[in-house]
C-alpha cells in the first residue's frame, strides 16, 4: 500500500499532535481509569460528530464533558432530560419583551459548543427529535429563522443501560445521527483507588474539583484539527475495507438489520480522526478496526435468537471483524 501524506493540510502536524496529547493527559488526570473513553470522545470531536455514552450513573460522564469544555475554552451546557421536558426547553423560544414592546428570541441551552444531554431516553420522542435538526444542521429554526449554533459543536448524550422503566428508546433515525456509541464501564481496582483517594483528600463533598483543568487550546484550533483530519490520506484498499465491514453487517448471521451507507461514512471519518490522534497523516486498517465497535454497535439490530442467547452487538461485531480480511500494509 502506498502511504502518501496529504500535502495541503492546514497547520503543523507535530504542533497539533502536541495539543491533542495535552488534552488527553489533562482529561485523563481527572477522569481516572477511562483512557479508552477519553480517546473515543476526542476521536468524535476531531471527526466533528456527536456521541451517545452508555453507562451506569456515577462514572464521570458529566465530569468528562466539563473537563473537555474547559480544556478547549469552549462553552458548556447540560440538559437533564425528563418526561415533561418540552422541545422549546431545548431549542429556545420567541417571547414578548413588554419593556421594549417587541418580540425577542430566547436561545435555549443547545446554543453552546459542548452539550450534555443527560439521560436522553427519559424524554418522549417529540422532545428527543428537537435535537435532530441541531445535530444534523448545526442550526435551530425559531419562528422561521435559522440560527446557527457556535462551532465546534458536539452533542454528548447519555443513557442508562439498566433502568428501563420510564424510558423511551431512541428511534433509529436519531441513533444514526450519533457518530459513535461509547460504553463507559467501571475502572480497574488501582484506578478506582486513585479516583476515591483523589476525591476524598482535602475536599468537601463528592464533586470532582476541575479547577486544575487549564485551557490548552481554543475552539478555532479544534475546527482546524477537524479540517486537517478530513484531509488525511486514505488508501483505496483501506477505504474499501471499511465499506466491506459495513456491507457484511447487512447479511451477517445474527444481525436482523445492518448498517446503512452512513455507517461507512462514519467509519472513515473516525478512522481519519484516530490516525491524527496517533500523530499520523495517513489511515491504516488498524485505525478502521479500532473505531469499528463504537461506530457500528448502535447501527445494527440483532436477531431475536441472538438476544435470547444473551449475545450483544459487540460480540457479534467482533466475530464479523475477525472474518473480514484487512488489506496488508
Amino acid at each position: 500500500m502506498n502511504h502518501e501524506a496529504g500535502e495541503n493540510m492546514p497547520g503543523d502536524l507535530a504542533l497539533n499532535m502536541e495539543i491533542i496529547q495535552q488534552l488527553k493527559a489533562q482529561i485523563n488526570a481527572v477522569l481516572i481509569g477511562q483512557e479508552k473513553v477519553v480517546d473515543e470522545v476526542l476521536i468524535a470531536l476531531i471527526a466533528a460528530g456527536h456521541v451517545l455514552i452508555e453507562g451506569v450513573p456515577g462514572l464521570g460522564k458529566t465530569l468528562l464533558v466539563r473537563a473537555l469544555a474547559k480544556s478547549i475554552h469552549g462553552e458548556f451546557s447540560r440538559i437533564q432530560f425528563t418526561p415533561d421536558l418540552m422541545p422549546s426547553d431545548i431549542t429556545g423560544h420567541v417571547m414578548f419583551d413588554s419593556e421594549a414592546s417587541k418580540f425577542r428570541i430566547r436561545k435555549g441551552p443547545v446554543f453552546t459548543n459542548l452539550l450534555l444531554a443527560d439521560e436522553i431516553n427519559r424524554a418522549p420522542a417529540k422532545t428527543q427529535s428537537a435535537l435532530l435538526e441541531v445535530m444534523q444542521e448545526h442550526q435551530v429554526t425559531l419562528e422561521g429563522k435559522a440560527i446557527p449554533v457556535p462551532e465546534p459543536y458536539m452533542v454528548m448524550a447519555t443513557q442508562n443501560p439498566i433502568e428501563q422503566e420510564g424510558t423511551y428508546p431512541l428511534p433509529e433515525a436519531q441513533l444514526d445521527r450519533f457518530l459513535m456509541k461509547i460504553k463507559i464501564d467501571y475502572p480497574e481496582m488501582d484506578e478506582e483507588y486513585k479516583l476515591v483517594n483523589a476525591v476524598t483528600t482535602g475536599q468537601v463533598g463528592d464533586v470532582f474539583d476541575i479547577k486544575k483543568i487549564q485551557k490548552k487550546t481554543e475552539p478555532q484550533k479544534i475546527i482546524e484539527l477537524q479540517k486537517q483530519a478530513s484531509m488525511l490520506a486514505i488508501d483505496e484498499a483501506v477505504a474499501r475495507y471499511a465499506v466491506s465491514i459495513v456491507r457484511q453487517t447487512r447479511h451477517w448471521q445474527g444481525i436482523s438489520m445492518g448498517a446503512g451507507p452512513r455507517g461507512g461514512i462514519a467509519l472513515i471519518r473516525c478512522a481519519r480522526a484516530s490516525a491524527l490522534l496517533q500523530g499520523r497523516d495517513f489511515v491504516t486498517p488498524d485505525d478502521v478496526k479500532k473505531v469499528a465497535l463504537a461506530v457500528l454497535r448502535h447501527r445494527i439490530i440483532l436477531s431475536p435468537e441472538m438476544e435470547l442467547e444473551g449475545m450483544d452487538a459487540d460480540r457479534v461485531l467482533n466475530a464479523l471483524l475477525e472474518k473480514v480480511a484487512a488489506p496488508r500494509q
